[in-house]
């Protein structure tokens, strides 16, 4: 959704490095800024795609830069008959292909990964869970403090809430100042409704302070700069609002297509699988109000009101605010791919979109009359993330009878992936004797003269649970107010009598249905 450069910008842009101090800093400088209590760390799921290739990995990679603490355990559950063994050899199999490999390190490490073979649906594998941990405990001594990360399917969630709270896995204890913690990955629910009961089944046995849920985009380094970015600087926040800012954009476009997930993907489309928490957060990190401190409660107090302000969703008429796709099969890197309806585990006729191009307005005193364009979509032509903030254009067109165009308004760039970087784009006149304008660009890269320790977003967020910091992590209020807003807008798309007319095909390797242009039809909007 770049606009097109207008007749004045002659030439490429000019590259305009900024510079920075070079810093240097000890391997676990920044992991954390207080050690982290003793603790166990139980998988359940432990044999499915997640642990090895992201927890277990990140689990690792912390050991390697000292960001686990001095005693903990590491403890595998699921429904195979695995032993100790059979899950070290399998976790170090996933880790040899992945950078940081150092079998040194991986042979003190491997020492504390245990597996335990569990039934989700069955109370007394949970007692029997139990009393494995308490065994190992009075060998590597964790305080009692526990962590339960459930790498399960959604259906899941529910029940082992409830058998790790039956088997008293969910207390804590006090007198020993001993903690437990449950973290689950998203989708809370898949809609209003099953998003408070799921929040039901979890607070029966466990707090809101125990309850850890996880959005992997919120970890990432160059989502949490945006905070940093505007609240930091002075120049920035003056004119961030509706006075200066004309519209803003945010896409997450992605390559890769369902792979595996047909059985979860088929059930939820791209407005579950991204827009409920992912484009709703980093809408959230962009539009918030500068909380007093930056403390996690307040920072998530002021998400809160962001989702508060979204303007209700005009589903009875909303052909000029929401544009659905399905991808068709086409080219992606080069090589031929599968339209959505051929790939394994989809049903033929499948009415699943798997793009979606939206409007939204705020309607509170920052942002009133600023519309928000949010994409996102499988197999379209490169994988990109970023947010653009377009600036409303100068006031007084001064030099219209030397230019004779139009002069390219300021614009903004929070590259989050896969150019983590900040760019700026302002014009200013060519050399030589003629009058004439260019727009350059001041450019930085979020690594440059960086030499210290980078968390991948799993391992961020492995760090936050066990420091107890709910600062990147949702609070139930944000899940509910997130999917209110939304729910209205799946009912009306699924089931709608025209709902096969209003899923748009789209060529995999494109840049989505063209029918997306309808979005951008107005004064203010990107181009697509």
């Amino acid at each position: 959704m770049q606009p097109e450069r207008p007749a004045n910008d002659r030439g490429s842009a000019l590259k305009a490095s900024v510079s920075a101090p070079d810093l240097k800093l000890d391997a676990g400088a920044c992991l954390a800024p207080v050690p982290s209590d003793p603790c166990s760390i139980v998988i359940l799921g432990a044999t499915g795609d997640l642990t090895s290739r992201k927890l277990i990995p990140a689990l690792f990679s912390l050991y390697r830069n000292r960001g686990l603490p001095e005693s903990f355990l590491i403890v595998g559950c699921g429904r195979t008959p695995w032993t100790d063994e059979m899950f070290r050899d399998r976790m170090a199999d996933a880790i040899r292909t992945a950078d940081g490999w150092d079998l040194s390190a991986w042979r003190t490490f491997s020492v504390r990964l245990f597996y335990r073979a569990l039934n989700y649906l069955d109370a007394r594998s949970f007692a029997d869970l139990a009393r494995f941990l308490s065994a190992l405990e009075t060998k590597q001594p964790t305080h009692g403090n526990r962590i339960f990360y459930l790498a399960l399917p959604p259906a899941l969630y529910g029940p082992a809430a409830r058998h790790l709270g039956l088997a008293e896995l969910s207390a804590e204890n006090r007198e020993a100042a001993g903690w437990a913690r449950i973290v689950l990955e998203k989708p809370f629910g898949s809609d209003l409704a099953t998003s408070r009961q799921l929040d039901q089944d979890l607070r029966r046995h466990f707090r809101e302070h125990q309850v850890f849920r996880i959005d992997h985009y919120l970890a990432k380094e160059t989502v949490q700069n945006i905070l940093m970015f505007r609240f930091a600087n002075s120049i920035f926040e003056p004119i961030w609002n509706r006075r200066y800012i004309d519209y803003v954009s945010i896409r997450a476009n992605e390559q890769l297509g369902i792979e595996h997930r047909s059985g979860y993907y088929e059930s939820s489309g791209v407005l579950r699988d991204m827009f409920q928490n992912h484009m709703m957060q980093l809408l959230a990190l962009t539009a918030m109000e500068p909380p007093p401190r930056f403390e996690a409660e307040l920072v998530r107090d002021e998400k809160a009101k962001v989702f508060s302000a979204l303007r209700p969703f005009p589903v009875h008429a909303y052909d000029d605010d929401l544009v659905l796709g399905q991808y068709a099969a086409g080219i992606v890197g080069g090589r031929p791919v599968p339209a959505y309806r051929e790939e394994e585990g989809v049903d033929s006729h499948s009415l699943t979109p798997t793009y979606a191009a939206m409007k939204v307005h705020l309607d509170n005193w920052r942002w009133q009359g600023v519309p928000f364009f949010i994409s996102s979509g499988k197999r379209l032509s490169k994988k990109l993330t970023e947010i653009a903030i377009q600036f409303k254009p100068v006031p007084h067109a001064m030099f219209r009878n030397t230019l004779g165009a139009p002069i390219s308004a300021n614009r903004l760039i929070l590259g989050i992936y896969p150019q983590e970087r900040i760019t700026l784009t302002f014009q200013t006149k060519n050399p030589g004797a003629t009058v004439c304008l260019r727009t350059v660009t001041m450019d930085f890269d979020y690594h440059q003269n960086y030499s210290g320790p980078v968390l991948d977003a799993y391992e961020k967020a492995l760090l936050d649970c066990m420091l107890g910091d709910h600062m990147l992590f949702w609070r139930q209020d944000g899940v509910e107010l997130s999917w209110a807003f939304l729910s209205p807008i799946l009912d009306a798309c699924e089931t709608c009598g025209d709902r096969e007319q209003r899923l748009y095909s789209y060529a995999a390797g494109s840049k989505g249905p063209i029918e997306r242009d309808r979005l951008y039809r107005t004064p203010t909007a990107p181009e697509p």
